[in-house]
């Protein structure tokens, strides 16, 4: 009787949409599947991507055996130069998938140099003493897909990665039904499987038939036409390839990101073009020698993802493209339900730019992911003995675990896991517990250091604006000494709002007045808190809105003693003027004569300067 122990822990992909990673352990060693970002949801001011939180990975890094990739999108290789900057571990997958990794991982200063990469094939394994990963192919939207076998004395644990049946794919995107069969009769331990999809009912489209809409929609229209697409998403790019040759149209590359894209796939051969590359591709500056009618332009944006791109196209914020009347714009992603929202509104701005908008998830349904009939004909194709939905928020994860009961499976083998669960995979699996995982967010070049304060202070500013409160003080003297001065940014317009400003800049001169009079407890923490309190508590009352308030709390005559003056042979006699610290002199400033008048102000001359503590130290004057 073998006594290997087997455990899964999801670190993200479920509960949400994007980021998948999952970490198979057996025995004492690790094996990480997918290492994947997702885009930030609209309450994520600022944030420009999110990936999963690997601390534990990171500290078990020892225990690591390799990375295993099932394909090239976002969500499988995103976080790929964050997980490599904090460990160094052998990376497999695909030629497409490795190529498009290498593009994320050397754009990373701290990874630029990593090269520990392993091209896999369908048909190949790879052992780790007593377990062997070995691989299979699925069909996706973006060619060489491979599902993920993880065999262990105990039976397989397989991942499916992103998958669906299309019976009409083309090479580079079928699924090895055989081999599937084949890991089926082995046996199946448990299976991971591509849950995303079925919360819909009903079967996807075929490619096939999206091709022909987008040739159709492309055939019809006279104007200008802007395709929005992933830009690892090589299927619907070929598509787009194939109909602009037919309708005789170019094609313009926007998008550094979709760029490199492209030239990869078609360096691998993974893309194909009806004619050569400079008769079909237009760069971005030459596009104005196209006329409409005869222009494509394939969009995408930051991090390959086209939605808020389209966005400032549509508002006039970009620099190369804006959305003029006439022109289609073809949205080809398929949004998540967390970024619907944020998709018609976009199509509410093109459409007022003049813009016509079709969006192939409307008219057809189109999705990469497994629909219910996929999902439950894999499971009769693996059987496995336990079944672990993954990707997706729980009502996905739900529908799931539904459809699998539909073919057989009761609930003590159907686990709906949350991130950081440990899932031990013993005679009767088990929950033996789970570890704190949340997401780390990135922004700009910083990682991990936007919190929920941060974001809840982003939230505040862009409902409600902020108040800055700026006052000057003596402490010395207890009193304050310049008025408050208040200025306001996204709360009130200053102009008429006068009698609010006036009365705020009131509370607070008398609030910190009040906080300075005993200077024996001054404390400048309190003092600002006190601020706050006051004024927030006043505008609340006045305009119901709660906007982020600033004090910012000067001191004159801080230094309240006398500094030593420089010694020189004409010092020994000057006395301090009053308390005032002598100011340096810039020598580019006009001097003081005897008597008080300022010196005409000249070109100064390259010269030695006079010694400073000869100069009387009075304000310079202006004629």
């Amino acid at each position: 009787m073998s006594n290997t122990t087997l455990s899964v822990m999801p670190f993200g992909g479920l509960r949400e949409n994007g980021k998948n990673m999952y970490a198979v352990t057996v025995d004492e060693d690790i094996f990480i599947l997918d290492a994947g970002l997702k885009y930030p949801e609209s309450d994520l001011l600022g944030v420009d991507v999110v990936i999963p939180d690997f601390q534990y990975l990171v500290e078990h890094q020892d225990k690591v055996a390799g990375i295993f990739l099932t394909h090239g999108h976002a969500d499988a290789i995103g976080a790929l130069p964050y997980l490599l900057s904090e460990m160094s571990v052998p990376v497999f997958g695909s030629e497409i998938t490795i190529e498009l990794a290498k593009l994320a991982i050397e754009a990373e200063p701290l990874t630029k140099d990593f090269n520990d990469y392993h091209i896999v094939r369908g048909d190949q394994e790879v052992e780790f003493g007593d377990v062997t990963v070995s691989f299979f192919e699925t069909t996706h939207t973006i060619p060489e897909s491979l599902g993920i076998v993880i065999g262990t004395p105990e039976g397989q644990i397989v991942y499916t990665g992103d998958f669906k049946f299309d019976t009409t794919a083309s090479p580079y995107y079928r699924t090895d039904l055989l081999r599937l069969a084949e890991i089926g009769r082995k046996g199946v331990k448990a299976l991971l499987i591509d849950a995303a999809g079925t919360a819909n009912s009903g079967q996807s489209a075929h490619e096939s038939e999206i091709a022909t809409y987008i040739y159709d929609g492309m055939h019809h229209h006279k104007g200008r036409i802007i395709v929005a697409a992933v830009a690892s998403n090589i299927q619907r790019i070929q598509q787009v390839i194939d109909a602009s040759y037919k309708v005789g149209r170019k094609i313009v590359l926007s998008g550094n990101d979709l760029e490199k894209v492209v030239r990869t796939a078609l360096r691998l051969k993974k893309l194909s073009l009806p004619v050569p590359e400079n008769e079909l591709f237009v760069s971005l500056k030459n596009m104005a020698k196209l006329t409409p009618e005869e222009t494509v332009i394939l969009e995408t944006g930051k991090m390959g993802e086209p939605i808020r791109h389209l966005q400032r196209m549509a508002h006039g914020d970009d620099r190369s493209i804006q959305i003029q009347k006439g022109d289609l714009v073809f949205i080809t992603t398929t949004p998540s339900t967390a970024m619907e929202g944020i998709v018609a509104r976009t199509r509410d701005s093109l459409f007022r730019a003049g813009a016509d908008v079709k969006q192939i998830s409307t008219d057809l349904k189109s999705s990469g992911h497994a629909s219910k009939n996929d999902f439950q004909f894999m499971l009769n194709l693996l059987k496995p003995e336990n079944v672990i939905p993954v990707q997706g928020e729980y009502r996905v994860l739900n529908a799931a675990a539904h459809a699998a009961k539909e073919v057989g499976y009761t609930e003590a083998h159907t686990f709906i896991l949350k991130n950081g669960d440990n899932l031990q995979l013993t005679a009767e699996p088990v929950l033996t517990g789970s570890i704190q995982v949340g997401s780390t967010m990135i922004d700009g070049s910083g990682v991990g250091d936007i919190g929920s304060i941060v974001l809840n202070d982003r939230r505040i500013l862009s409902e409600d604006g902020v108040l800055i409160a700026v006052v000057t003080i003596d402490r010395k003297k207890k009193k304050v000494v310049a008025a408050p001065k208040i200025d306001s940014r996204g709360f009130v317009y200053v102009k008429t709002s006068r009698d609010l400003m006036h009365e705020a800049g009131e509370l607070v001169q008398n609030t910190v007045a009040d906080g300075i009079k005993n200077t024996k407890e001054f404390d400048w923490g309190n003092l600002k808190n006190s601020v706050r309190d006051v004024l927030g508590k006043y505008l609340y009352e006045q305009t119901r809105r709660k906007p982020v308030i600033l004090p910012v709390i000067m001191e004159a005559n801080q230094n309240g003693r006398r500094r030593k003056k420089p010694k020189s042979a004409h010092a020994d006699n000057q006395p301090n003027q009053g308390n005032a610290p002598t100011p340096a002199v810039n020598v580019n400033q006009p001097a003081q004569t005897g008597d008080g008048e300022a010196k005409k102000k000249r070109r100064p001359r390259r010269r030695k300067p006079k010694n400073p503590a000869t100069v009387a130290p009075v304000a310079t004057q202006e004629n």
